[in-house]
């Protein structure tokens, strides 16, 4: 018989693995229509928040590495969501903008926080515990990014 911490259904990181696979899977269906990614998404979501900013703030925001978001943004800008050209203080410094079409995204989109809240909401989270859940998540996030990572 396995020991308790062994089984697989006591295990935090499956559980927030599946649920972000699903989380994830409940986005494409809105998301595909207009030819977007999730992580695509994410990109919008902060540009929307603040837009013109260097790569670096943008890949920093996702907790990603640059190499990671550059793909993305140039998949993006092929598609004439987003532009990127050199900063004026700083050369080096790549500067993403939306252009209007990504602008229109948003409005576009805006039922898609909905409609995947919606689809989660369930006994143990609705919106009176959704503030809770999202403070445990920002903890874990917290901790486990000020953490030195182990090979």
């Amino acid at each position: 018989m396995a020991q308790e911490e062994f089984k697989l259904d006591n295990q935090l990181c499956f559980k927030l693995y599946t649920a972000s696979r699903l989380i994830t899977q409940t986005y494409h269906p809105l998301l595909s229509q207009q030819g977007l990614t999730y992580p695509q998404y994410l990109v919008l979501l902060v540009l929307w928040e603040k837009d013109g900013q260097p790569v670096n703030d943008i890949a920093k925001r996702l907790f990603l590495e640059t190499n990671t978001v550059t793909p993305l943004l140039q998949r993006m800008e092929k598609e004439g969501i987003l532009v990127r050209s050199r900063g004026k203080q700083d050369a080096r410094q790549m500067i993403v903008t939306l252009t209007q079409k990504g602008r229109e995204l948003r409005e576009i989109l805006s039922r898609v926080p909905f409609t995947v809240a919606n689809a989660v909401l369930c006994d143990s989270v609705n919106p009176e515990t959704a503030p809770n859940l999202y403070k445990m998540l920002d903890g874990i996030v917290e901790k486990l990014s000020s953490k030195p990572q182990a090979d």
